[in-house]
């Protein structure tokens, strides 16, 4: 077993969060990847720690596990997954969900995608821009759960993620110490976009001191259909 294998083993042993070896050994191929990337365009930041990559790119995206996802998640979509945080770890954790990777720049789904075939995981990246993929038939409200990491503030999240949400599922955002401000203002855009929110769980990886907060957001009625409104339209004018 090799040191970054067992590390992530141990990392994820400390936060209560099952993890076999086979996956651990997926995590490291994923961070492997990673690096060989960002020598060829700026992906992501990989810290040059591993104990640090492991707590800040793998244990944080896979977080939520602890608690357990929502009771029915098998279709998980990742909105401007990026390097595919949260999608890939989510997905090497859970492959018995269906997973969709949705990025707006070619170079990004084309790692991405490279990832999903090196570790065989039950998902695939999509090259479209949030606004774009909710309008079509085969993606809108067809997910149980919509996750997004790092992406915006969580009034415009609910118009990137609940629209591909089914009625039922939930909306899930990782978010940091301002979740209450911005929970705050986005209590119109949920109830514009037929969202409730549920609860804020609160999240720590040992022996670090990052306040993390996962806002948990309910889909309660059906996204109406002007919604989301034409590609950089919601970024310039949130719903407030």
């Amino acid at each position: 077993m090799s040191n970054f294998t067992r590390l992530m083993l141990e990392r994820a042993g400390a936060a209560g969060i099952p993890l076999e070896q086979a996956q651990a050994e997926r995590f490291e191929t994923y961070h492997r990847m990673l690096i060989e990337a960002n020598a060829r365009f700026n992906l992501t930041r990989v810290p040059d720690d591993a104990a640090e990559a492991v707590d800040r790119n793998y244990l944080d995206c896979i977080a939520p596990l602890k608690g357990g996802l929502p009771p029915g998640a098998a279709r998980i979509i990742d909105v401007g997954s990026g390097a595919g945080f949260p999608g890939i770890p989510l997905a090497i954790c859970l492959p018995e969900a269906r997973f969709v990777l949705l990025d707006s720049l070619g170079k990004r789904v084309e790692f991405l995608n490279s990832v999903i075939g090196a570790l065989g995981l039950n998902a695939e990246a999509l090259h479209l821009r949030a606004e774009d993929g909710a309008r079509r038939t085969e993606l809108r409200e067809g997910f149980d759960l919509a996750v997004a990491r790092a992406v915006a503030p969580l009034n415009l999240l609910a118009e990137y993620l609940l629209p591909f949400v089914r009625v039922g599922g939930h909306m899930l955002a990782y978010k940091g110490p301002g979740l209450d401000e911005e929970r705050a203002g986005a209590e119109f855009a949920l109830e514009t976009l037929g969202g409730r929110f549920a609860c804020a769980e609160a999240v720590s990886i040992p022996g670090r001191d990052w306040n993390h907060c996962l806002a948990w957001i309910e889909k309660t009625a059906p996204t109406p259909e002007k919604y989301p409104r034409k590609s950089g339209k919601p970024e310039k004018s949130p719903l407030r």
